[in-house]
């Protein structure tokens, strides 16, 4: 990776090598600032000694990981420019906890909800003070705004980043419950385009439902044939190869699983058992739309949130990051998918490592432990982490 570099006035300069941010600290040039993500500060240079190049930082927004890319643009390049050449320096891999927050947002109103239903500590609900401000979002949902900002403003403090490239990802999901939807029907939901292959190879985890295999094309499969009355909604849809889609045709899933000995060879030449294979589907398929819904609530949230930092954002479809990564031969990471957004030629030094994020928390704000009526139990001491 890149190594963040700072002038003597703490404005930042051009990322360096590893090797030449050792040299500049072993000469006594440089001291140390932060050490994970590794930023250093020169004593003796500032900005105005130095010559900068074009910067651009990409975002792919994600529902549970968030992926950045910190890129050298060719000089006199920006970031709407094709055909233009990116030079990866770092790569960033936000992993969110918003999963956590609505967890324990519903284990508090539950507690609330019982003292108030038994009588145990009874106060009126309130509901005179409880109005939204336009635009609020869900705690859950405000904080992959927040974290992902955060990191942002970082790295525009540690590096000098000229350009924002978001991609912007639009879910359909009246399409998905419903794609013979048309017309006054939309007054029901949301009118926008829509990407479902998109969401079904987010939701298998890139790999075949079927088989595993993670390497291979792969297609959009109805799990209940068309022939046996089997809908196009995105709860009765999945990925697969191309060998698993032709064998299936249209039995039903469990005779798949029991009987198709090409499938169970496929399955134990990747090391997974049929049968928990089979569990493995039917459990997917009844996943809701959570993470698309995810998605389209924070992503103009997050767009507005660029807008404010004063630099051109550009923006870019799923599609277009698809078709980038597949052109080049990159691997599908959160990060990489980050360096893939937007228009662009080709983009060099990608394979850097990439520091993984995790997003903590600051701690829980309860001075107790509960019991499993909910009674606050024990006392516990303040300590910072």
């Amino acid at each position: 990776m890149a190594v963040f570099v700072l002038g003597k006035n703490k404005q930042p300069l051009m990322p360096c090598s590893e090797k030449r941010a050792r040299l500049l600290l072993e000469r006594g040039r440089a001291v140390v600032v932060n050490l994970t993500p590794f930023v250093i500060r020169l004593r003796d240079r500032c900005l105005s000694d130095c010559a900068l190049q074009p910067t651009l930082l990409g975002i792919d927004p994600g529902s549970k990981e968030t992926g950045l890319a910190l890129m050298r643009l060719e000089d006199n390049a920006t970031a709407e420019q094709a055909p233009a050449t990116r030079h990866g320096l770092c790569l960033f891999q936000l992993v969110h906890r918003g999963f956590q927050i609505r967890q324990a947002l519903e284990q508090r109103a539950g507690f609330r909800r019982r003292r108030r239903s038994k009588n145990l500590r009874y106060r009126q609900p309130r509901f005179d003070n409880r109005t939204k401000p336009k635009g609020w979002l869900a705690p859950s949902l405000q904080h992959r705004v927040d974290t992902t900002m955060a990191w942002v403003d970082k790295l525009y403090r540690w590096a000098p980043v000229t350009h924002l490239s978001m991609e912007l990802v639009r879910f359909d999901l009246q399409k998905m419950e419903n794609p013979e939807i048309s017309g006054i029907e939309y007054q029901q939901g949301t009118l926008l385009g829509y990407e479902v292959r998109e969401y079904l190879l987010e939701k298998w985890g890139r790999e075949c439902a079927y088989c595993g295999t993670g390497d291979t094309p792969l297609e959009i499969e109805h799990v209940v044939a068309k022939s046996r009355n089997g809908s196009s909604r995105v709860a009765n849809l999945t990925i697969a190869c191309h060998d698993c889609t032709q064998a299936k045709d249209s039995q039903w899933l469990a005779d798949f699983f029991a009987t198709n000995k090409g499938l169970k060879k496929r399955l134990k030449a990747n090391g997974l058992s049929a049968d928990v294979r089979l569990e493995r589907v039917q459990r997917q398929l009844k996943l809701p739309l959570r993470d698309a819904a995810a998605v389209n609530a924070t992503r103009w949230a997050l767009f507005g949130a660029m807008k404010t930092t004063g630099l051109p954002v550009a923006v870019g479809s799923g599609g277009r990051t698809k078709y980038n990564r597949q052109r080049l031969g990159i691997p599908k990471t959160h990060a990489l998918d980050a360096a893939c957004v937007g228009k662009f030629d080709t983009l060099k030094g990608w394979r850097v490592p990439t520091l993984v994020i995790k997003a903590m928390g600051r701690g829980s704000y309860q001075r107790t432990r509960l019991d499993k009526y909910g009674f606050p139990r024990g006392y516990l001491m303040r300590q910072k982490q």
